[in-house]
């Protein structure tokens, strides 16, 4: 496994619970398992996805781990704040889970496997542990897929740096165009892949707020000083490009992002 390419600031944090909240709708409306369902949540991270997870599926029963205990931590106080009781957290890698062959009706995997050096490795670890006939489903962004106005050059090596960064790091920014592949070579039945399109103008404030300026540009930010380590731009050509990067959220600005959501069953 690489390590986390946001770190795991109290920004980041935040970050992170922003940016379910803005696409709870886009990624999460059809995560519906059936009451008395074991599901696993596989790398829950600070739990921002959990606690989404967790209210669409009340009567679930779901365990949530993660590698950091860090992580943990905050998972189970969003999980408490939020009055969910249908969600336990233990702290696994997910090359190596504690858990019984066939253990779960259901896996979650969400932002996950971009930042792992053999995803297909994971995918075939979280596949043992579950049940014949059960499903996996899987959600990914694509850093290749996003394009803006206006199209700043010091943005566009700026949001480049973010992509390079991670590959350094031995994740893959790219991966949600592989998802189809990747679940089909781990040997999951009845893939299928659907990309989400998040696309904000100045008639969508929400999403202005919530995904240019408190989830997109905040990632970006997030990569500076490695970024700058790496001699991979310069600093002032770096504060441009965050500045040309905020004018895709003024009035005549446009963002456009592609998620890639995917779904495979283990063969009976």
């Amino acid at each position: 496994m690489t390590e986390y390419v946001h770190g795991y600031s109290e920004r980041e944090a935040l970050r992170l619970s922003e940016q379910a909240d803005t696409l709870e709708k886009l990624l999460h409306r059809d995560t519906i398992y059936p009451p008395g369902a074991k599901v696993l949540e596989a790398g829950c991270g600070i739990g921002a996805q959990t606690v989404i997870l967790a209210k669409n599926n009340p009567d679930a029963e779901i365990t949530s781990v993660d590698i950091s205990s860090e992580s943990l931590e905050k998972a189970g106080e969003n999980v408490e704040k939020n009055g969910i009781k249908n969600v336990r957290f233990l702290q696994a890698n997910i090359f190596s889970l504690p858990f019984e062959e066939d253990a779960f009706d259901h896996i979650f995997v969400c932002f996950v496997l971009e930042h792992l050096q053999n995803p297909e490795e994971a995918l075939n670890s979280l596949k043992k542990v579950l049940k014949p006939g059960g499903t996996v489903t899987v959600i990914e962004g694509d850093h290749g897929s996003c394009y803006f106005y206006p199209e700043g050059r010091n943005a566009l090596e700026a949001w480049h740096c973010l992509i390079r960064v991670q590959a350094q790091m031995k994740g893959n920014s790219l991966i949600g165009r592989q998802l189809y592949p990747l679940l089909k070579e781990s040997g999951f039945r009845q893939v299928k892949v659907d990309p989400r399109m998040v696309y904000v103008d100045s008639s969508k404030p929400e999403l202005v707020d919530g995904f240019i300026l408190k989830t997109i540009i905040p990632m970006v930010e997030g990569v500076k000083d490695q970024a700058l380590e790496m001699q991979m731009m310069k600093e002032e050509a770096w504060k441009k490009g965050i500045e040309e990067l905020h004018e895709t959220a003024e009035p005549g600005g446009t963002f456009c992002y592609t998620f890639f959501k995917g779904w495979g069953t283990k063969e009976k």
